[in-house]
């Protein structure tokens, strides 16, 4: 039996066997790096910025001043790991005042934040590079962030019964707002 054997003169398109990092598709569970941003610059900051009110008025010899200075330093410890995730970079020493270390933290993790590529930013890492993307545990530490600071909501609560109307402050802003005088 004489069979002959015949090549195709035309090879089929073949797909190329290693992804692209800018072309793989977003990670649906992690948000963008623009919200990430106005997250930690924006919400937070006020939010910590006006427990720091609270925290700063209490006297020093009150002993509710210490639990509540130790939740404010894993706050920093936090937001410094939230930093350190985005950016590996050396840092400065931070300053050791509760009220300037938070100011510092923040302002140090979200230059960070910023030096991160968006268009990158939430894609899944090609499976050949065997790593991990960073945008997962990037997240996990604002997740971490934003407990730490639930946590000092609740302690700074127990001394400044009026905490909630200052960080609902601003929230609902009326066109024409109420008249001071009483009316009828």
């Amino acid at each position: 039996m004489d069979v002959t054997l015949t090549e195709a003169t035309e090879k089929p398109a073949t797909k190329p066997l290693l992804e692209v990092w800018g072309r793989n598709e977003l990670m649906r569970h992690v948000p963008s790096l623009e919200w990430l941003v106005w997250k930690l610059d924006q919400d937070l900051r006020h939010r910590i910025e006006k427990l720091y009110v609270s925290i700063a008025a209490i006297p020093h010899d009150d002993p509710r001043r210490g639990p509540i200075d130790e939740h404010g330093r894993t706050l920093c410890r936090a937001i410094d790991r939230l930093a350190e995730t985005a950016r590996h970079m050396r840092v400065n020493q931070p300053p050791s005042d509760l009220g300037e270390r938070l100011a510092w933290s923040i302002n140090h993790a979200i230059s960070c934040l910023n030096s991160l590529d968006p268009s990158l930013f939430g894609r899944r890492y090609p499976f050949h590079t065997f790593e991990r993307s960073k945008s997962e545990p990037l997240y996990g530490a604002m997740v971490a962030v934003m407990s730490h600071v639930r946590d000092l909501t609740a302690l700074v609560r127990t001394i400044a019964p009026d905490l909630d109307e200052r960080l609902l402050e601003g929230l609902v802003t009326l066109e024409r707002p109420l008249r001071r005088e009483a009316i009828g």
